[in-house]
């Protein structure tokens, strides 16, 4: 048993290697993705935005007016980041904060969209502990000699 096990677990391993910076990618890009378009949503209906930032949202700390603004920011310009796997690892942990605070703040979320926010969060945890894989700028940036160590 113990035989087969270091045998086959290497094999999954080399077989999967390849496939690690697809899995990283689509990650990135799903939250992106999701963020974003939240952020079109209250950009493009900004009344309803303010509305709910100062009536519904339950914000923690700050004035309803700041979140609204700063929320809306956040959605529109952290994902660019992270889906093109700039600073990965900031943006990923600024958003999953973000997502956290969400939660918290629109307590109709645990009935619905609970499980979207757990997902983005696994994802977002993922970018986190592994970084943004070798289909980053991130990456590009570090192999190509940009830094200032490169002499």
């Amino acid at each position: 048993m113990i035989n087969f096990i270091r045998t086959i677990d290497p094999f999954f391993e080399h077989l999967i290697r390849p496939l690690q910076p697809l899995l990283l990618l689509f990650s990135r890009v799903w939250v992106a993705i999701a963020f974003f378009k939240s952020g079109l949503i209250k950009y493009g209906s900004w009344e309803s935005t303010l509305y709910l930032f100062e009536y519904e949202y339950l914000v923690p700390i700050l004035p309803w007016q700041l979140a609204a603004y700063s929320g809306t920011a956040i959605e529109l310009i952290v994902p660019i980041f992270l889906a093109l796997g700039l600073f990965s690892r900031p943006m990923a942990l600024l958003l999953f904060g973000f997502n956290i605070i969400a939660v918290v703040s629109y307590p109709a979320l645990w009935q619905q969209g609970f499980y979207d926010h757990q997902l983005w969060g696994m994802m977002l945890l993922v970018t986190i502990f592994w970084g943004a894989g070798k289909l980053s700028l991130d990456q590009w940036l570090n192999q190509c000699g940009c830094n200032k160590n490169a002499a």
